[in-house]
């Protein structure tokens, strides 16, 4: 399209985009599908048209091919970032190259898709960049789309941490979360989901360790009636579930090398292939992977695959310990209080005494945020009025936490600072087996009396509101 042509025409509320590629039948593809969609477009043939397009007029969306006469597509979306951050831009790859995917993810690119072009593929690619683009506009509105969402504290850490999950979100670029248990992984790839154009479709999590090994095929990619024994109707897989949303993979280190295999298939191809079905089905969905083991480390022991871990690790997010933001703890401390006071209809917000407070300040809090909660609710159960005590939390001895992974050259370097230093993991002592007779005392109880909790306490001579701390506590939901 000429220029003239692309300054008449529709207003500016009519979404306009710039095409790049060397090869006009690819561009005349492009313009032909984006119209249908009612999109407005400029074509560029080299990096020196794009650059010209890109300084007379605004886009809400770009697509350049990677090869170029006079350069490479990655400079330009190199500087789209650097020059136009609220561009969303989309590389075209050779088909079959993840290199050059998984490179132009990291240089910024929100998306790719592969020659020859998937018409489908492209349309969803497509209605994604102009939610991206419509979410910028809100900002610059003035409409508020931010917030803490849940991921609070004032360490640097942590609005690093909120600053950085504000940019994966528009991304469609697969993001590993890692550090150590209890330190909100999962909520970090909630928020990121909730701030992407993704929002409105389903966040599946799945703990890739809770799946029974034979089972995993089925639930993941689902499975047609009559595919194997017991398959009496058709089933959706997690993929089919998060269509259009993001699928979040807890603790991928867990999944079998087989299984690897063929999520790695299903990331690359973006389809899949149910148990029993002769076609392959294409889905829309963003991978959130999250783990507390080093993949680097399984990567060199031949447990976890090279290819599947430089897929799922193109970016990389690190969840810093609570000992490292250690300032974070009476804020944190005071709004879980408030909210378990809301949660068992306290008539008033109990308080932690100077003691107390001391006290949490100096635990090194192996379980993270996470203990920290366990700690305050059984803290609440045993108070004797509204103050609690150092007493009334019943710390453990002192125990010194597992160094969490160290960040990997495999991935973008968007990660918050790292720790200074880092401390064997404790062994299990007499708590591990106070607990592991408590957990098998109350499961005694839970089965004695089918399950009913009110009975099942009174056996235990516990309150319910105990003994739901200890269930909770001892993971027997």
């Amino acid at each position: 399209m000429s220029r003239n042509a692309a300054n008449g025409g529709a207003g500016r509320s009519t979404p306009l985009a710039l095409i790049i590629d060397d090869e006009m039948d690819i561009r005349e593809l492009l313009e032909i599908t984006l119209s249908r969609m009612g999109v407005r477009c400029c074509a560029a043939a080299t990096l020196e048209e794009a650059r010209q397009w890109l300084a007379e007029k605004t886009f809400d969306f770009c697509i350049t091919d990677m090869r170029l006469p006079d350069g490479n597509g990655i400079d330009l979306v190199r500087e789209v970032q650097a020059e136009h951050s609220g561009l969303p831009i989309a590389v075209i790859t050779a088909h079959g190259n993840a290199e050059a995917a998984v490179d132009s993810l990291k240089a910024g690119a929100f998306d790719f898709v592969s020659k020859p072009v998937d018409l489908r593929i492209l349309r969803k690619l497509v209605e994604t960049a102009l939610k991206m683009s419509k979410v910028d506009v809100q900002a610059e509105a003035g409409i508020d789309v931010v917030s803490d969402g849940g991921l609070q504290g004032s360490h640097g850490s942590i609005i690093k941490l909120r600053e950085l999950i504000e940019r994966l979100a528009r991304s469609q670029a697969p993001v590993h979360i890692h550090g150590e248990s209890g330190t909100g992984k999962e909520l970090v790839a909630r928020l990121i989901h909730d701030r992407s154009p993704r929002a409105k479709a389903e966040f599946v999590a799945v703990n890739c360790g809770a799946i029974p090994t034979e089972l995993m095929e089925s639930e993941f990619f689902g499975h047609l009636k009559g595919s194997f024994t017991g398959a009496m109707r058709d089933k959706s897989g997690l993929f089919q579930a998060a269509e259009g949303g993001t699928l979040f993979l807890d603790e991928i280190a867990d999944l079998p090398l087989h299984m690897q295999v063929k999520l790695l298939r299903a990331v690359q191809e973006r389809s899949i292939r149910p148990v029993g079905s002769e076609q392959e089905v294409q889905v829309n969905v963003r991978l959130i992977s999250a783990t507390h083991k080093n993949l680097a480390e399984l990567v060199a022991r031949g447990a976890f695959r090279q290819d599947l871990y430089y897929r799922v690790n193109v970016i990389e997010v690190r969840t810093p310990s609570l000992r490292e933001r250690g300032s974070d703890i009476p804020m944190l401390a005071e709004h879980m209080l408030a909210r378990l006071a809301r949660a068992t209809g306290m008539e008033s917000e109990p308080t932690l005494d100077k003691d107390a407070v001391t006290a949490l300040m100096s635990y090194d809090f192996p379980g993270n945020v996470r203990e920290l909660e366990n700690i305050l609710e059984r803290a609440l159960t045993l108070c004797d009025g509204s103050v609690i005590t150092s007493e009334d939390l019943q710390l453990r001895a002192a125990v010194t936490p597992m160094s969490p992974p160290q960040s990997t050259g495999g991935a973008a370097a968007l990660t918050p600072d790292a720790p200074a230093t880092s401390k064997p993991a404790p062994a299990a002592g007499l708590d591990d087996r106070v607990e592991e007779m408590e957990r098998q005392a109350i499961r005694d109880a839970l089965e004695k009396t089918r399950y009913n909790k009110t009975k099942a306490a009174a056996l235990l001579g516990l309150t319910f509101r105990q003994l739901r701390y200890k269930v909770k506590k001892l993971n027997l939901e």
